[in-house]
């Protein structure tokens, strides 16, 4: 470099020395940059990758082939782990006290549905088991998701079998029965009761917000493109005459609304209800503080379930862990859907999707006489087509930093985005059906139902002290990651 040019930069340097002395302006130093993690290219489960901005916290997660549930840090470590008697059913969380609550699968040969649980448990965080708690018969079975409210209470997803008669009576089609029986779709909030019991304080039903056109001798008998507040009984979707038409696969609340979002695989919707009602009220079209009293308030995926649309209005495809983004968050208040992508017309490749619905000055969902809900199409999309598929279960979770977390369950792989879509952090699940994979095998049967991430600064952690094992794998390969 040319001496003018040594002058030049010290001049500037000089004068912006100045410039802060005499207008009270400080210089930052540039902020460090964090360290580059180096993974070996041919790891196939553990950690596979790991770039700067990823968000620093805890991962938990329970194998659907194991019995274990996992809490791991960003390199892979173990934070904690839980060990039940019994397979997952599926959802798992993190309470603020350390505890986790667990659904736990208990076969049932009277309700055949996948993601069977039946049976809930709570671990304290050194793995006591402090409740247990079964809701299982031979005519209904809890599924899928347990999720824990504020006040200690939890909703449970029910499956319940209605007889061919009882079906027939309420307007189904006959003739789109292959067996005796249907299943409907409910949700409870039971109250826990000593270290096996419960006490059940609230239920919704949708067996009774149904409507049909096919029979007006039966019960229900209208016009359904003008009662979108109701599931017409034989829209059968993708589930063809099953006894399992609807297949709820998950639940989430929300505090500030009272609202719960519900998610049916089998007809490729999502739909909102009221929680705020009596459980009377929640039988009835009129009740709660949205004066609806167990209608859907909202539903969106599938207008051609309710008769407001086509093939080309579709937008969900077998969907999975629809929920209200954390207000505080970007995003904040809007809806996050896992679209596993299913039977797509240009496809099968998932995606994950962001939808902000329209409401009025008094917080009631809005839909236009003779349109569906809306909006029309997603406001945000994350795909990798080709690259990312997963068929069944996953969920997706934005994160506080705005990255998101994304968990392709049927292939046991979490990877976090950045907000520019980029991947900066995968992770390969290693415990599968066959025993714990070792560094170097193929990933397979390791899937998993969901995945969350933590803050480092949920209460569960406040004044404990955490030790960091060693990674699931057997014979790990992470090189410097710390």
């Amino acid at each position: 470099m040319k001496q003018s040019n040594y002058l030049n930069i010290i001049l500037i340097f000089i004068t912006l020395l100045s410039c802060s002395e005499d207008n009270n302006i400080t210089i930052l130093p540039p902020e460090p940059e964090e360290p580059v993690v180096i993974i070996p290219e041919q790891n196939t489960v553990g950690l596979i990758e790991f770039k700067p901005k990823v968000y620093d916290g805890y991962t938990l997660f329970t194998p659907s082939k194991s019995k274990k549930t996992y809490l791991i840090n960003n390199c892979g470590e173990v934070i904690n782990q839980w060990v039940s008697n019994y397979n997952s059913g599926k959802s798992v969380f993190l309470l603020e006290d350390g505890s986790i609550l667990r659904a736990r699968e208990i076969l049932n040969p009277n309700i055949q549905i996948g993601g069977i649980g039946g049976v809930i448990e709570r671990f304290d965080w050194r793995n006591n088991l402090l409740w247990s708690y079964m809701h299982t018969s031979e005519t209904f079975s809890q599924h899928h998701d347990a999720v824990p409210l504020k006040n200690g209470n939890i909703l449970l997803l029910i499956a319940e079998s209605i007889t061919k008669t009882e079906a027939i009576q309420k307007g189904r089609n006959p003739d789109t029965m292959a067996t005796d029986l249907l299943y409907t779709e409910k949700i409870i909030e039971i109250e826990p009761i000593g270290n096996n019991n419960a006490n059940i304080v609230w239920e919704w039903n949708i067996w009774d917000h149904l409507i049909q056109d096919f029979d007006i001798t039966k019960d229900n008998y209208g016009v359904i493109n003008e009662n979108p507040q109701l599931m017409d009984i034989n829209f059968v979707g993708r589930s063809g005459d099953k006894a399992d038409w609807l297949h709820a696969n998950s639940i989430q609340y929300n505090e500030e609304l009272d609202e719960i979002i519900i998610s049916f695989q089998g007809t490729s919707e999502i739909m909102i209800i009221d929680h705020s009602t009596t459980t009377a009220q929640s039988t009835s079209h009129t009740g709660g503080k949205k004066g609806k009293g167990g209608d859907i308030l909202y539903r969106w995926g599938n207008p051609m379930a309710y008769k407001l649309g086509n093939e080309n209005d579709r937008t969900l495809y077998g969907q999975h862990y629809p929920h209200w983004i954390p207000n505080e968050y970007n995003d904040g208040g809007k809806i996050l859907i896992f679209n596993n992508g299913l039977d797509r017309p240009t496809g099968d490749f998932s995606s994950v999707n962001i939808i902000n619905p329209i409401k009025n000055s008094q917080g009631q969902y809005i839909i236009t006489s003779n349109k569906p809900f809306d909006p029309i199409k997603p406001e945000w999309e994350y795909n990798d087509i080709g690259n990312f598929f997963s068929e069944i279960i996953s969920g997706a979770q934005r994160l506080p930093n705005g990255n998101t977390l994304i968990c392709e369950g049927q292939m046991g792989r979490f990877f976090e985005i950045n907000d520019k879509n980029q991947k900066i952090w995968e992770y390969i699940n290693p415990d599968s059906g066959t025993g714990i994979l070792s560094q170097g095998d193929q990933p397979l049967d390791n899937a998993v139902f969901r995945a969350f991430k933590y803050s480092k600064d949920y209460p569960a952690f406040k004044n404990r002290e955490l030790i960091t094992g060693n990674p699931i794998e057997q014979n790990p390969s992470m090189t410097n990651c710390k």
